[in-house]
């Protein structure tokens, strides 16, 4: 039985992701990466992007982010980060920012973040006066009283989704520093989702109140 490539998210799909070595003569531009011609593109990435390097890739991302940020904190190295950076590539962040210690567990990511904006900030304090030398407004994520709902507040075009660790939430200094707070409406019992379930919802709200959705700007799966 033939091994799935080791970021394969599928482990029982095809042994191979991707597409093998360009067939014919090569294409020609400054975005093609010769050894991903020469030994084929394993890389979980969209069609449009086989083949390209990782620079080219990023810059032409850059044309076309969204005006949402996505900022999370770690004091614990929450292994959720790397998830919540992963779904920030799939909905085109502008930035996404780490608060607190700078080392963070990469794997979840399956290498996105090699495509994102990245930051640090050492305190929350840091991030909110850079987001807001910049015109944007952060907002954390907070099931707590007095939180607004997000199933019916008006998102802004420019902000910045701050979400806490898993299990403690938000930390004081971040609640200190926020422009407000929002909670994502639940019905069972338990007492909060995922947190990185959390960040995908608040960036989808984001995307069905201001993304382009006509033409190829958004995809919806595929090779």
């Amino acid at each position: 039985m033939t091994e799935n490539a080791p970021y394969d998210p599928m482990p029982h799909g095809p042994p191979e992701v991707g597409v093998g070595p360009w067939e014919g003569p090569w294409p020609t531009g400054e975005q093609y990466d010769e050894q991903l011609l020469r030994d084929g593109d394993r890389r979980n990435v969209v069609d449009r992007y086989r083949y390209w390097t990782v620079e080219a890739i990023r810059a032409d991302l850059d044309t076309r982010r969204h005006g949402f940020h996505v900022a999370i904190e770690n004091w614990q190295h929450d292994f959720n980060i790397g998830t919540i950076v992963r779904t920030a590539n799939a909905f085109l962040a502008a930035e996404v920012h780490i608060v607190g210690n700078r080392r963070w567990n990469r794997r979840g990511a399956m290498v996105t973040d090699r495509y994102q904006h990245l930051r640090h900030h050492p305190t929350p304090a840091d991030l909110a006066a850079y987001l807001h030398e910049q015109g944007v407004t952060l907002l954390g994520i907070d099931n707590l009283p007095g939180s607004a709902h997000l199933e019916t507040m008006e998102v802004p075009r420019r902000v910045c989704f701050l979400f806490g660790q898993e299990g403690p939430g938000l930390s004081e200094a971040a609640h200190e520093v926020c422009d407000g707070t929002f909670s994502i409406a639940q019905f069972g019992s338990t007492r909060s989702i995922n947190a990185s379930a959390a960040a995908a919802v608040a960036m989808h709200a984001w995307v069905r109140s201001y993304a382009d959705l006509s033409g190829d700007s958004a995809w919806r799966g595929g090779s």
